[in-house]
């Protein structure tokens, strides 16, 4: 693959050997770019899916590169579709996300994902993680140790709290 081919480097982590020759990318300039490789961690993974969903141009592939093998294979082979879960904010969610209660109170309120009640009442916290394959996302709600109990599978997960006094 040459530069020529629309393949562009983001992030700040160390770039591989295999991706050395290929020009380096700015949130600014993402959506230009046929296939990004970002080098960074989850926080700059994330970035840049957001700033490709801001700018909806989510037909642009993304891989992550954090070691020879995987800029290799960021390089090489065919990219697949997955679900991207977002927050309210747009914000695109790589790994995972909690719900707490504040200042390490319990969680008040309702959690939902799609139709089934995860909790209504309290709760130790909620774990909110994308998944690979449709419907997107999966939730559960924490032990008392943070520990995630059922899953639930589903498109959105949402959370209903009382209004603050």
């Amino acid at each position: 693959m040459t530069t020529s081919d629309g393949v562009a480097v983001v992030g700040t982590g160390p770039v591989p050997r295999p991706l050395r020759n290929l020009p380096k990318a700015d949130l600014d300039d993402l959506a230009i770019h046929r296939r990004l490789v970002v080098t960074g961690g989850e926080a700059e993974l994330a970035a840049v899916l957001s700033a490709l969903l801001r700018a909806d141009r989510l037909d642009v592939e993304v891989a992550a590169a954090t070691g020879q093998w995987s800029a290799r294979r960021a390089l090489r082979a065919a990219a697949r579709r997955v679900p991207l879960i977002r927050d309210e904010t747009g914000t695109v969610l790589v790994s995972a996300a909690q719900w707490h209660g504040l200042d390490g109170a319990p969680l008040q309120g309702e959690a939902i994902v799609d139709d089934v009640v995860l909790f209504d009442g309290e709760a130790s916290g909620v774990r909110v993680e994308p998944t690979t394959n449709m419907p997107g996302l999966r939730a559960s709600v924490l032990s008392d140790r943070g520990r995630p109990r059922r899953w639930v599978a589903g498109r959105a997960a949402q959370l209903g709290t009382p209004a603050p006094r």
